[in-house]
């Protein structure tokens, strides 16, 4: 078999999602001359919106070739939103596993039937501050030399201004109309690591390469240079942490230095109103 065939339940999310997506959103789509036509393939797609996940589904529907996502286990254990998993064909990985190769069995399995497995590489939104890609996990690169199947870089912009990542109140903005733009490019070229041994320094390399490819589409997307580095959010929480345990080690330096003083204070008696009085008289008296 060369390529997925649109079944009923992939048909059935269509007939649901795609009318308010039609009229909620304006779209700009480039890129999808290079989705392949058949043949199993792998999308490494960005994340920065709970929305975008709907936007590039979209996209993809609509070039033939419809998307088997990477998602989390649970979400298939029951109600309409696993019924639809299941039906629509969505890949479980249990994260509990220590075994990679394992948790991405099914993906293997898929991409060597003829159909496209969607990564988003990242793993999670994106915590870069200018919602640029940040450093990728490895599955997608692991997937990808296990299989040798052409990577596809997709880029989008446009859901994370209608739904903000981390915002205080994961409400739409709908007004005014955004646009939901979606840019493949090219296959990345990964011919360099397929005759290595998937090491760990390998697959970082592999993912490096794709996560700089789909940097590169947002790039022209966006309209504006990419960051020079992508961002490392392990980094980026080991710099804030060792911020707060400074700011912390100051504010008891402040306190121990400032303690003495309090304690001295505390420890001179108190002058009362008589007393004070008794005082005044007393220079009064010297005065005479």
């Amino acid at each position: 078999m060369s390529r997925r065939r649109i079944g009923f339940w992939y048909r059935l999310a269509a007939v649901i999602c795609k009318p308010p997506l039609l009229v909620l959103f304006k779209r700009d789509w480039q890129g999808m001359e290079h989705i392949p036509a058949d043949g199993g393939f792998i999308t490494a797609v960005n994340h920065n919106s709970y929305l975008d996940p709907l936007s590039y589904a979209h996209y993809q529907y609509n070039t033939g070739r419809v998307p088997r996502f990477l998602a989390k286990a649970g979400l298939f254990k029951s109600g309409f939103v696993g019924l639809m998993m299941r039906g629509t064909g969505q890949i479980p990985v249990y994260r509990e596993t220590t075994d990679a190769a394992t948790a991405f069995r099914a993906a293997v399995s898929a991409i060597e039937k003829g159909e496209c497995v969607a990564f988003y590489p990242e793993g999670t939104l994106t915590r870069d501050p200018e919602l640029w890609p940040m450093q990728g996990k490895t599955g997608a690169a692991r997937v990808a030399l296990l299989t040798k199947a052409p990577v596809i870089p997709v880029a989008q912009w446009g859901a994370n201004d209608a739904m903000p990542p981390y915002a205080k109140e994961k409400k739409l903005r709908l007004l005014p109309r955004k646009t939901l733009r979606v840019q493949a490019g090219p296959p990345v070229d990964l011919s360099a690591f397929h005759d290595q041994e998937p090491t760990a320094e390998v697959l970082r390399a592999a993912t490096e390469v794709i996560m700089a490819a789909i940097t590169e589409q947002l790039a022209v997307v966006r309209g504006e240079p990419a960051p020079a580095e992508p961002y490392d959010w392990r980094k980026a929480i080991a710099r804030d942490r060792r911020a707060a345990r400074e700011a912390a080690k100051t504010a008891q330096g402040a306190a121990a230095a400032q303690a003495p003083a309090e304690r001295a204070a505390a420890r001179e008696p108190a002058v009362g109103p008589q007393q004070a009085r008794s005082t005044q008289q007393a220079q009064e008296d010297e005065s005479k």
